[in-house]
């Protein structure tokens, strides 16, 4: 349960074409964090989420910095382990329709050629078939009012951690082993994602966030400012065909829509027309078989439930076909996942 569950109810709705099946391909699952909304989030919690009124049919966990086993190269397999446990009690079929977990991006530290490789084998191997691809984020800003914090701290944030040798070559052991990579950044390097991709375009690169697009700190007030020069980023890395692109991930603190304030939640309506820049310029720039809607649960919650959430998708996406809706909700994620559901 989260802490802002009685807020959250101020804030109703009917499921919007609650038939239309999902593919949640951003989440978290965690136990023991305190300092977040919803401490714990495991089968229950997600499943509560899940089956809340959208027809969700399966789901793809990231990595979070949860359950790591020792404090070696090797720690980031407790994770994927503790990931795949869930989806294994999901894949039962015990707990209901929703297939939690059904593909599982892991973590490794890719500054770390030497053991790279080693790491990421146990990861697979841990996986049971269900590992898809690695996240080490490059968000990394100047300014100590934009925070992103990280539970390992041999792998924070730094600057220009795309572009550094070390990184590049833990990163070319992700190809060979058909991995993606989850490329969370914040706005400002963006250009450096897009050289990355230029870098290595037999790899499959998966564009967080919108590129954590920022609206606090030295970035408030600034929205126009940040958009115009964001719109012209994300052209250039929409030109990478091995790129693709979540949407969502904009309700957090860090992007400055200030919802948390609100004497009660947004309404879908207020949310999607609020941040529907975003959207509308990410699909017209990458087109709809390479875009694909997230939750990125629960940490959105401090905005919006997931039932909102899913109401706002559904609005942004009213204009398109039936098959451009396909592919936004379910058939990009299933796809590029490499999932059976």
């Amino acid at each position: 349960m989260a802490k802002n569950d009685d807020w959250l109810a101020l804030t109703q709705e009917e499921t919007l074409d609650p038939d239309l099946p999902i593919c949640d391909p951003h989440h978290h699952l965690w136990d023991g964090r305190h300092a977040r909304l919803t401490p714990r989030y495991l089968l229950d919690e997600i499943l509560r989420d899940l089956t809340s009124g959208h027809n969700v049919v399966s789901t793809v966990f990231i990595e979070c910095g949860s359950m790591y086993r020792g404090d070696d190269a090797m720690r980031f397999i407790g994770e994927v382990e503790f990931a795949n446990g869930i989806a294994a009690m999901s894949a039962s079929g015990l707990y209901g329709k929703p297939r939690v977990a059904a593909g599982i991006v892991g973590s490794a530290n890719l500054l770390d050629d030497r053991t790279a490789g080693r790491v990421l084998d146990g990861l697979i191997a841990a996986g049971n078939g269900r590992l898809k691809g690695i996240r080490h984020g490059g968000s990394w800003d100047a300014s100590d009012d934009v925070n992103n914090p990280r539970a390992d701290p041999t792998t924070p944030p730094m600057q220009g951690l795309f572009g550094m040798d070390a990184f590049r070559r833990g990163f070319a052991e992700l190809a060979p082993r058909g991995l993606t990579f989850e490329g969370w950044c914040f706005h400002p390097q963006i250009p450096e994602l897009t050289d990355l991709a230029r870098a290595f375009p037999d790899t499959t690169i998966i564009f967080n966030h919108f590129g954590g697009p920022v609206g606090v700190g030295p970035y408030a007030g600034k929205r126009d400012e940040i958009y115009a020069t964001w719109q012209k980023d994300v052209a250039e890395l929409a030109r990478c065909p091995n790129v693709v692109a979540k949407l969502g991930g904009v309700n957090m603190v860090l992007n400055g829509y200030g919802w948390h304030d609100r004497p009660k939640p947004p309404s879908s309506r207020e949310l999607a027309d609020a941040t529907r820049p975003w959207y509308e310029f990410t699909i017209e720039r990458f087109g709809t078989d390479r875009c694909m809607f997230e939750s990125n649960f629960p940490v959105d919650v401090v905005s919006c439930s997931y039932n909102i959430l899913w109401n706002a998708f559904k609005r942004l996406a009213s204009g398109y076909s039936a098959a451009e809706k396909a592919a936004l909700f379910h058939d990009t994620a299933s796809r590029i996942y490499r999932l059976d559901i």
